[in-house]
C-alpha cells in the first residue's frame, strides 16, 4: 500500500488497475497449486502485494471519479466488495458441498474472476498522473494533514468491528445461543447482505447530510447492534443485531476513504494509502484481540469491547471537518471547522 503512492503519482490509478487487477487474480493460482510451503508463502506475498496495490488504486480511482462527477460514489464502489464477498462465500460453499478441497476452491474463484478482470482492463477513467519529480520534491516530503490520521483511526475501528463479526459471530451463535452449525453459519451472510444494502444507499445520505453526520450515526447504530447481539438469548433477535451492525458499520470504510481523498488534495494516493494501512491493521489485529479476550473471559465480554469501539467512531466523527463535494462541479467544498 505504501509503495503504491509513487506508482500512482507516476502512472495514474487507471493504468495501475489495468494490469494489477488481472495479475492479482491470476496470482491466486500460485496459492491454489503451490507444491510446497515455500511456494505457498511466496504466492501469499505476491498476492498480498498486488491486493494492496489494487485496493489503494481502486479507492484512488473512485475518489477521482467523485471529484469528476461532483457527488459521492464511494458507497456504491464498496458495495462491489460486499457483493464479491457474498459471491465468494457462495462459491466456497458450493465447492465444499461438492467435496472439493482448497486448491479447487481457490482455482475456481481465480478462473471465474479472470475473464471479468480482463474485460474491465480498458474501462477505467483516465486519472492524470502527477509529475514524478514534483511528487518526489513536494508531495512525499510534505506531511499529510492530521485529519488523515483521524480518518485512519475511524477506519481501524470499523475494520475491527467487521473482523470480529467475520471471525467470531458464528461461534457466538453456536456456543452462546445453542444454534446448530448450519444455522450459526447464517450469521455472516446476513451481516454481508446488510452491508451490501447499506452501501448501495449510503451515497444519497452522504450527499444530503455529509460524511461526518453519517459516520456519527453509523457508529452509534453499530454499537446498538453489538449490544443486542450480546444481551439477547434469542437466535432471531441476534440475527437482527448482526444485520443492524452490517447496515451501520458498512458505511464507515467507504466514507472515510472518500474523505481521505478530499482531505489529501494533491496527495490523494498517499492519503488513501495511509488511511488504508490503519484500516487493515484493525482487520488483522481486531479478531486476534477478540480471541484473546474470549479465551480469558467470554465472547460476550469480547463483543462488549467492540461496543465501545463503535462508540469511538461516533466520537471521532464529531472531530472531523465537514468535507463535502460540490453538487454541480467536481471540486470540494471548503471544510467548516
Amino acid at each position: 500500500m505504501q509503495a503504491s503512492t509513487r506508482l500512482m503519482a507516476t502512472y495514474g490509478s487507471d493504468r495501475i488497475l489495468r494490469y494489477a487487477v488481472p495479475v492479482s487474480v491470476a496470482s491466486l493460482l500460485l496459492l491454489a497449486f503451490a507444491p510446497d510451503f515455500s511456494v505457498l508463502v511466496a504466492g501469499g506475498l505476491i498476492f498480498g502485494a498486488l491486493f494492496g496495490l489494487v485496493d489503494v488504486a481502486a479507492n484512488a480511482q473512485a475518489a477521482h471519479l467523485e471529484r469528476a462527477c461532483g457527488k459521492p460514489l464511494m458507497g456504491k464502489m464498496h458495495a462491489g466488495w460486499s457483493l464479491g464477498a457474498v459471491v465468494g462465500g457462495l462459491i466456497g460453499a458450493a465447492t465444499a458441498s461438492l467435496g472439493l478441497g482448497f486448491s479447487a476452491s481457490v482455482a475456481a474463484a481465480s478462473l471465474l474472476a479472470l475473464p471479468v478482470a480482463l474485460f474491465i482492463m480498458d474501462r477505467f477513467h483516465a486519472d492524470p498522473a502527477a509529475d514524478p519529480d514534483a511528487v518526489g520534491g513536494t508531495v512525499e516530503s510534505r506531511k499529510l494533514p492530521r485529519v488523515i490520521y483521524l480518518l485512519g483511526a475511524l477506519m481501524f475501528c470499523a475494520f475491527l468491528a467487521e473482523g470480529s463479526v467475520a471471525d467470531w459471530s458464528s461461534l457466538h451463535l453456536h456456543d452462546s445461543l445453542g444454534a446448530s452449525e448450519a444455522v450459526a453459519a447464517l450469521g455472516y451472510p446476513v451481516f454481508e447482505l446488510a452491508m451490501l444494502v447499506g452501501r448501495l444507499g449510503c451515497d444519497r445520505v452522504t450527499e444530503r447530510w455529509g460524511g461526518r453526520i453519517l459516520l456519527a450515526g453509523a457508529g452509534l447504530a453499530a454499537a446498538v447492534g453489538f449490544a443486542v447481539l450480546i444481551t439477547t438469548s434469542r437466535l432471531d433477535v441476534a440475527l437482527v443485531g448482526l444485520a443492524l451492525i452490517g447496515a451501520a458499520v458498512c458505511v464507515v470504510v467507504p466514507v472515510t476513504f472518500s474523505l481521505a481523498g478530499l482531505a489529501g488534495g494533491d496527495q490523494r494516493p498517499a492519503a488513501i494509502a495511509c488511511a488504508g494501512m490503519f484500516g487493515y491493521s484493525g482487520l488483522l489485529l481486531g479478531p486476534v484481540a477478540i480471541g484473546f479476550i474470549a479465551e480469558h473471559g467470554s465472547l460476550r465480554m469480547s463483543f462488549t469491547v467492540v461496543v465501545f469501539t463503535c462508540l469511538l467512531i461516533t466520537l471521532g466523527a464529531w472531530l472531523l471537518p465537514d468535507l463535502r463535494l460540490r453538487a454541480s462541479a467536481g471540486h470540494e467544498v471548503a471544510p467548516h471547522t
